[in-house]
């Protein structure tokens, strides 16, 4: 297998997002990175699932997780007969797959391919350890063909950056920040990134900020109220996220904080860009859950106290950007408006 991570920094490589070995998964601890650079090692299927639903990873990363954790649950099982095995298999990928309320039924589709994977493992004779292999095979050829489809959607995000042009993001983009960057630098456009940082996390600051300067490219973060001001002061030409969520008739459920930058790129008349395919388990947006965190987190930031004691805290994860905010789609089987995503699934 070629694997579709070369070139694209050290936040992106599969071994630093999640990686199974050994009787235990390996999972890069986000929440800290760059300041530190450590692991999170879990040694049991529960673990991984507590280290997503705690944001040990975000993003993409999530998924990789889910996916070596089912490798995890395998080896936990690889003694049992082969029914009770199955059994504990499906009840770590139910545990897994809803970590988070928002994101579960991607997640599903991640942990369906490991049950299928384990069945077909199973069926040729793959039992014990060579099950558990099988698994992780799985999950690598997951994330493989993920950042294969996302090389697709990269080069049709940098087909709309102008030669030079200054973009700004939102969040962590995960596999498109790396594999956008490396088609421009492929062109030779030398593009600028503006990242807001996205608190509480700071994904922003910390990581897309983190993959654009580990790739050699002008990088600049500004703080979460600024990016409507710097949108005209710094000539930005284009806005892009990912999207947690996008449902069939057109709505981005991704970090808040997309929707206020949205609005500011409508104002400037800056185009805005989602990259992401459109999740046929949402057909609007009244089957997602909005999932709400520990309000003390938006009174912190990165472990020093912001506020009085007394005050108090609200902290949504998402928020949702309406249709006639985005001005494309862009998918790995091209760029759609969000008001027509059907189409999506008959191309």
């Amino acid at each position: 297998m070629v694997r579709a991570d070369e070139g694209v920094g050290f936040l992106l490589r599969y071994e630093n997002v999640a990686w199974y070995e050994d009787g235990a998964v390996r999972i890069l601890d986000r929440r800290i990175y760059p300041v530190r650079t450590e692991y999170v090692v879990c040694r049991h299927y529960g673990e991984v699932a507590q280290a997503i639903a705690d944001m040990v990873t975000q993003s993409g990363g999530p998924f990789l997780a889910a996916a070596m954790g089912m490798a995890l649950a395998a080896y936990e099982a690889r003694d049992l007969p082969e029914a009770a095995l199955l059994a504990r298999l499906e009840e770590a990928a139910d545990t897994l797959a809803h970590a988070r309320p928002t994101t579960a039924a991607k997640m599903e589709r991640v942990t369906a391919r490991a049950m299928d994977a384990a069945r077909a493992a199973l069926a040729a004779g793959r039992t014990g350890l060579n099950l558990v292999e099988a698994l992780r095979e799985n999950a690598v050829n997951q994330i493989n063909e993920n950042y294969i489809r996302y090389e697709a959607i990269g080069k049709l995000l940098a087909d709309k950056i102008p030669q030079g042009g200054t973009i700004m993001t939102q969040c962590f983009a995960e596999t498109v920040v790396g594999t956008v960057l490396r088609e421009c630098r492929r062109r030779g456009n030398l593009v600028k990134v503006i990242c807001p940082e996205t608190r509480p996390y700071f994904q922003g600051a910390r990581l897309t900020a983190s993959v654009a300067c580990d790739m050699g490219f002008d990088v600049t973060v500004i703080s979460d109220n600024m990016p409507g001001y710097v949108m005209e002061k710094k000539q930005v030409d284009l806005f892009t996220s990912a999207a947690d969520v996008i449902t069939l008739d057109g709505h981005i459920i991704n970090k808040v904080g997309t929707f206020q930058i949205a609005l500011a790129a409508s104002y400037w008349g800056i185009p805005y860009y989602v990259t992401g395919s459109p999740n046929p388990s949402h057909p609007d947006c009244s089957s997602v859950v909005i999932e709400e965190r520990d309000p003390l987190l938006v009174m912190d930031a990165m472990g020093t106290r912001t506020t009085l004691e007394g005050v108090r805290g609200y902290y949504p994860a998402f928020d949702v950007t309406p249709p006639k905010l985005c001005d494309g789609v862009i998918t790995e089987k091209g760029i759609f408006s969000p008001f027509d995503l059907k189409r999506y699934f008959a191309s």
